[in-house]
């Protein structure tokens, strides 16, 4: 069985192919390498791992990938922190559907000739950007207002793709939205630039790296994005790839939508103190408040039902243990200058 995964360089991405390889699959991944620039993954070396560097819009090259591969993971997009849904507003959503259409162009092509059996869409919880419902099931995006991004719009936009393609050209699909990804391996993007929040630089722009160079740095009080009631569910990298992986695997997924998350709810002050425990243990947690970004949403609830109904799919790692590995990795990072 093979696996083509666009967007292969990605954060989730290299969990997701981690995972497959581990199960016995065959995958290729191709990605651009626009983000984050050459990388070397733990499996970059794996016999049954190849590597193609080419733009994920590329026609000819989508159709000369999939020409042997049975599943599809449309993974490629124009993605970062909430800075971005801001600084690349456009980019977002005009870029981003480039590159959705050519990705669903190739699958209905390669399911026409009988090789490809489906495409599993990458969606994101910003689909559920303008709900009041919580927690927020699967179908939820299709009855609350639309998302107000043009990020969180363009990502609801790829599961009407879905559903477009299958109505019209019989291309079977399966949505996954990861929610609030955490783990190792997320480097300085090429495009970030430098910011100050508080006394700190920063050119990352996700809360737990962010938080824990602060941190790490002496911040002290450590500066959060809004009053840090936010709320969320961190869920560690490892297990939105073996979420992702049981979604292409299972044949009741076929044309059904997937909130892949951990069932744990945590503000992000919350989050803070954690993290300044696990750095700063004994050493009384202080923090002020900076301004929030516009597009920061205050309640990100998702109900984890459906995905360990259908897919016997639960997150299984605590925020807490996936910070003894993460906190280390960005130390390292942070000493040898990398982010």
């Amino acid at each position: 069985m093979k696996i083509l995964v666009t967007g292969s360089a990605g954060f989730i991405a290299g969990y997701l192919i981690e995972e497959l390889l581990r199960a016995g699959y065959d995958v290729v991944g191709l990605d651009n390498l626009s983000k984050y620039g050459p990388l070397r993954r733990g499996y970059s070396d794996h016999p049954r791992f190849r590597f193609v560097r080419g733009d994920a819009k590329d026609s000819a090259l989508l159709d000369e990938l999939l020409s042997d591969c049975d599943h599809f993971v449309a993974g490629a997009a124009i993605i970062g922190g909430i800075a971005l849904f801001h600084e690349l507003a456009y980019d977002l959503i005009a870029e981003n559907e480039r590159i959705t259409a050519s990705a669903f162009d190739a699958a209905i092509r390669a399911h026409e000739r009988r090789k490809l059996q489906k495409i599993t869409v990458m969606s994101s919880s910003m689909v559920y950007e303008s709900t009041d419902v919580y927690p927020t099931p699967e179908g939820e995006q299709r009855r609350s207002p639309p998302p107000r991004s043009t990020y969180g719009f363009q990502k609801l936009a790829t599961e009407y793709f879905a559903q477009g393609a299958y109505e019209q050209y019989g291309l079977p699909f399966t949505i996954v939205r990861p929610f609030n990804c955490i783990g190792i391996g997320e480097s300085r993007a090429l495009t970030d630039h430098e910011v100050m929040s508080g006394n700190v630089r920063l050119a990352m722009s996700h809360v737990v790296p962010d938080l824990v160079q602060k941190i790490l740095k002496g911040q002290d009080p450590v500066h959060i994005l809004g009053d840090g009631h936010q709320i969320r569910h961190y869920t560690y990298g490892g297990d939105l790839g073996r979420g992702i992986r049981l979604a292409i695997e299972s044949p009741a997924a076929g044309n059904e939508d997937f909130n892949l998350s951990s069932s744990q709810s945590m503000t992000v002050l919350e989050l803070a103190e954690l993290i300044w425990g696990k750095i700063r243990p004994g050493d009384p947690f202080r923090y002020v408040s900076d301004k929030p970004f516009p597009y920061d949403v205050q309640r990100r609830i998702p109900s984890t039902e459906k995905a360990k109904r259908i897919l016997n799919f639960e997150a299984t790692t605590s925020v807490a243990d996936a910070l003894d590995e993460i906190v280390p990795w960005i130390r390292e990072q942070v000493a040898i200058g990398v982010i």
